[in-house]
């Protein structure tokens, strides 16, 4: 009697007192997860793959230094905005009015601004997607698709299904990239030769690069749904730089795979259709499977993106009262209608709005990272009294100088455009 009333006990201690700890733990470390995958299928868009696939044709294996190149530099600048914000527990335009009253706010205007026009050709690109899987009108496809993302939001525990269904969709689309990358059989010695020793380096491609995986939203996409799902503080540190450094690989991981499949069909010979490079491509890759594989991928890079897009630009004006907080599932539902209402109304993603919006992300970049920077090296009440590394600091401020280069060639942009 004395040996089994203990020894039960102990076991049901043990089993109430492990138990919870595990799926906490698991939960834990799945929000991490999602929130990378949230920021890397974020930067995976149509866009995304239509600039792949231009570069790739116009520089040949000599792209590969430039993707390394930024690949490095989005690492950095990923590091110091995910730590600041992750460790602080706010969301960036919180931090920018802490430091300045009215940056954040401006910042969120520019946010919400160049994600609703982005979100108009994520929305586009789904309607593509489906139009080369079933070929089904893009319209049609692209109104079926808005609807899947405003259900994945509607559900109950919106917010772990849009995670879940980000990493699937993103696992997904690295699958079939290698799939098509071995396909294409790519000139991989040469690949490696020219990411060391390059033959070509265009400074160019690599700053349209890093505007184009960290620009507007996607900057801060995955560090927002590390403060919303609760993993934030100085003790979830360690997650928060594992996190960081992960999602970039893996946006690197599919640009690569992407530009190894588009080069190994353009090193055999092989002319792309202009119309429509990247699915060309995939079609000489691997035949008809080979394009409607290309339907898949587009669609689910424009549906994560779609998705990305919407929940991190309602991060921009929800945190600004508990009211708006509680309609945040409300408006992200009407950001995605009034996106597919405009794709809807003109017909497609009218050119100058996305180069109005691309300059918008231009100029965001800096005015962030500038937030991020200033409270890293002046602000540390805001981080905890946590200490920031003085390597990633100045390696932060590195990166800084060519965001303002890259905000400099977006107001050259944009005055141009309004001449």
């Amino acid at each position: 009697m004395s040996q089994t009333g203990p020894t039960k006990h102990s076991d049901r201690a043990g089993t109430t007192a492990a138990s919870p700890k595990r799926p906490k733990i698991m939960r834990g470390r799945f929000r991490v997860v999602g929130a990378v995958f949230l920021m890397a299928t974020s930067a995976i868009g149509p866009g995304f793959i239509t600039q792949t696939t231009a570069f790739t044709v116009q520089f040949g294996a000599a792209f590969a230094f430039a993707i390394a190149v930024s690949v490095v530099l989005d690492i950095v600048i990923q590091l110091n905005v995910w730590r600041t914000i992750g460790v602080s527990g706010k969301h960036v335009q919180e931090l920018g009015d802490r430091v300045l009253p009215g940056i954040g706010v401006a910042l969120s205007a520019l946010i919400v601004l160049g994600g609703l026009v982005f979100n108009i050709g994520n929305v586009g690109g789904t309607g593509l997607g489906l139009n080369a899987l079933f070929g089904i009108d893009t319209k049609i496809g692209g109104a079926i698709s808005a609807l899947v993302a405003v259900v994945i939001f509607l559900v109950p525990k919106g917010m772990t299904v849009m995670d879940r269904v980000v990493v699937l969709l993103g696992v997904l689309m690295i699958g079939l990239m290698t799939y098509v990358a071995i396909a294409a059989q790519p000139p991989v010695g040469e690949v490696l030769r020219q990411t060391v020793a390059p033959s070509e380096v265009n400074f160019l491609a690599i700053t349209t690069l890093l505007g184009g995986t960290i620009g507007g939203y996607m900057t801060y996409a995955g560090a927002h749904r590390l403060v919303d799902s609760k993993v934030s503080g100085p003790r979830a540190v360690g997650s928060i730089v594992r996190g960081s450094v992960v999602g970039v690989l893996i946006t690197g991981v599919m640009r690569a795979l992407l530009f190894l499949a588009i080069l190994g069909v353009v090193a055999s010979g092989a002319v792309l259709a202009e119309s429509n490079a990247t699915a060309s491509a995939f079609g000489h890759a691997a035949g008809v499977v080979g394009t409607k594989l290309f339907g898949i991928v587009l669609w689910a890079a424009s549906i994560t993106s779609v998705i990305g897009a919407s929940y991190t630009s309602m991060t921009f004006i929800s945190s600004y009262s508990q009211r708006l907080a509680r309609w945040r599932t409300p408006m992200i539902v009407g950001f995605i209608t009034v996106s597919t209402a405009c794709l809807l109304l003109l017909g497609q993603t009218p050119t100058t709005l996305l180069i109005f919006a691309g300059g918008f992300n231009g100029l965001i970049l800096p005015i962030g990272f500038t937030v991020v920077l200033w409270i890293a090296a002046r602000r540390r009440d805001l981080l905890h009294g946590e200490p920031y590394p003085r390597w990633l600091l100045i390696t932060g401020v590195a990166a800084w100088l060519l965001t303002l280069y890259l905000g400099w060639q977006s107001l050259a942009g944009l005055a141009a455009l309004w001449q």
